[in-house]
C-alpha cells in the first residue's frame, strides 16, 4: 500500500465570505459584453483591445459567460466554451474554461469559489461530463478538482536544420482559403490526438485566424502556410515574422503560432520550410506536444531550447460518464474510491468493469475499493498523459488490493499522448 498526499481541500475565503454573499453571480446581459470584457482585462491588468470585442462574441456563447457583480458593476469572470474532446477512443462535450479573473480590489473574498461553483453546477446541467482550461496560476485550479491532463512545451529554435528532400507542394493562402484547408487538416489529427476539441467556423474565424494589429505582438501579418499533396492539404504552419537587423544583418524571429500536420513525411517538410525562412535567424513557438518529431528531426537537438510546461487541465464534473466515455487498452474489473469535495456527487466508489475496450461504470456501494484518490488525480490519468504508476511515484494515489495500480496503469493505458494544441 502507498500513502498519498491529501488533496488540498478548497481554501475558505480570508473574511469568512461576508463580501461574496453580497455579489451576484450571474451571466452577463446582451449590453454588458464589453464591461464583462473589462473586468477581464483588469483582472490581468491590462485594457479592453477594441479589436478583441467582435471576436468575443464569434467563438465564445454570452450565455455561458458568468460574472460576479458588485451592484452593476463586475468583479469577476469566467466563460466557458461547448466543444467535443477528444478522449481515448472517442470524443465527449466539454466546456472549455476561459477568461477567469478577479479584480485585485476583491481577492481573497471567495468570489472565485462562487464563480468556480455556479459554473460547475451549469456544466453538469448542460451535459457536459468534463471541463477543461490552460491555467495562468495553476495552483488555483486544484482547489476545484482539476487536474494536470497534458503537458506541452516551448522551442526557441536557432541555427537548427531538418535534413531531407521536400515532396508536397507549400503555398501562402488567404484567409478565405485557410478557412476552407486548415479545418480539413486540424480534423485528422484531432480524430487520433486525445487532448484537442473540436473548432466551429466561428472558431476559426474569430479565436485562431483573426489578423488585426492588436494580434500581432509586435510581428507581421499572420502567414498561413500549406503543404499540399496529390491536391489534399497534409499540414499548415500559421506564423508571424519579427524583423530584425541588428549590426546591419538581417536577424528576424519567426513567431510559430501553430502547425499540424497529417503524416510524417509532411511535419519534415513543414519544419525544413520553418527552419530555413531567408531573413530569419531565430524560430520561436510556445507551444507543441513534448514528444513532437522535431525533436528527433533536428540535426542538433539541444539548439530547439525545449521546454516543458504544464498543459491541459481536466476536470471530472461527471465522473462515471467521463470514465464510461473513453476506450480502454485492456479488460478488467476495477473498483476506485473517488475524493471530491467539491462535486459532492461524484464522491464514493465506483466500479469500472471494461469489456472490449469499453467501460460500464456503476455506483459500488460499500464494495471494498481497489484505489483510493482525489478526482484531480483520476483527470490527470484520465486522457492517458500519465499513469497510476506515475500517481504513485508522486504519492497521489492509494493501493488498497495487492497489483491495484498495475492493473490500473495497464488498462488506463492510451495508443497516443494527449496533447491540446493552443492556449485558449
Amino acid at each position: 500500500m502507498s500513502s498519498r498526499t491529501p488533496p488540498p481541500a478548497p481554501r475558505p475565503p480570508r473574511d469568512g465570505g461576508a463580501h461574496a454573499s453580497a455579489i451576484d453571480v450571474r451571466p452577463p446581459r446582451a449590453n454588458e459584453l464589453e464591461a464583462w470584457a473589462a473586468a477581464t482585462a483588469t483582472a490581468f491588468g491590462a485594457a479592453v483591445d477594441p479589436d478583441e470585442l467582435p471576436h468575443f462574441r464569434g467563438y465564445l456563447d454570452p450565455s455561458r459567460n458568468l460574472a460576479a457583480y458588485d451592484g452593476t458593476t463586475p468583479v469577476a469572470t469566467v466563460a466557458a466554451a461547448s466543444f467535443a474532446l477528444s478522449v481515448p477512443g472517442g470524443e465527449l462535450p466539454a466546456a472549455g474554461v476561459t477568461e477567469v479573473g478577479v479584480s485585485p480590489a476583491y481577492r481573497r473574498r471567495g468570489i472565485l469559489t462562487a464563480l468556480m461553483r455556479r459554473q460547475l453546477d451549469d456544466v453538469r446541467a448542460w451535459g457536459e461530463p468534463l471541463a477543461v482550461l490552460q491555467a495562468t496560476e495553476a495552483e488555483i485550479y486544484g482547489r476545484y478538482g482539476y487536474g494536470l491532463g497534458t503537458v506541452a512545451a516551448s522551442v526557441d529554435a536557432h541555427g537548427v536544420r531538418v535534413p531531407g528532400e521536400d515532396g508536397g507542394r507549400i503555398r501562402l493562402v488567404g484567409h478565405d482559403e485557410a478557412l476552407a484547408l486548415l479545418p480539413r487538416v486540424y480534423d485528422r489529427v484531432r480524430d487520433v490526438t486525445p487532448g484537442f476539441h473540436s473548432r466551429t467556423r466561428g472558431w476559426w474565424e474569430h479565436k485562431t485566424l483573426p489578423d488585426e494589429e492588436g494580434y500581432r505582438g509586435g510581428g507581421g501579418p499572420l502567414q498561413r502556410a500549406v503543404i499540399e499533396r496529390d491536391g489534399r492539404p497534409e499540414a499548415y504552419a500559421l506564423y508571424r515574422i519579427e524583423n530584425a537587423s541588428p549590426d546591419g544583418y538581417p536577424d528576424g524571429v519567426l513567431h510559430l503560432q501553430e502547425e499540424m500536420a497529417c503524416s510524417p513525411a509532411a511535419c519534415r517538410q513543414l519544419w525544413r520550410y520553418l527552419l530555413a525562412m531567408d531573413l530569419v535567424g531565430r524560430v520561436r513557438a510556445p507551444h507543441v506536444a513534448p514528444d513532437h518529431p522535431l525533436l528527433l528531426l533536428a540535426s542538433e537537438p539541444a539548439r530547439l531550447r525545449m521546454r516543458v510546461k504544464d498543459g491541459l487541465f481536466v476536470r471530472l464534473v461527471d465522473v462515471p460518464a467521463a470514465l464510461a466515455g473513453r476506450r480502454y487498452a485492456l479488460d478488467g474489473v476495477l473498483t476506485l474510491e473517488v475524493e471530491d469535495g467539491f462535486c459532492a456527487w461524484n464522491a464514493g466508489r465506483w466500479r469500472l468493469e471494461v469489456r472490449d475496450g469499453q467501460a460500464g461504470v456503476t455506483p459500488a456501494g460499500d464494495a471494498p475499493a481497489d484505489l483510493r484518490l482525489a478526482v484531480a488525480d483520476l483527470a490527470t490519468v484520465y486522457l492517458g498523459g500519465f499513469t497510476f504508476l506515475d500517481l504513485e511515484r508522486a504519492g497521489r494515489v492509494e493501493s488498497l488490493t495487492p497489483g491495484a495500480i498495475e492493473r490500473a496503469t495497464a488498462i488506463f493505458r492510451g495508443e497516443r499522448a494527449p496533447f491540446s494544441p493552443e492556449d485558449y
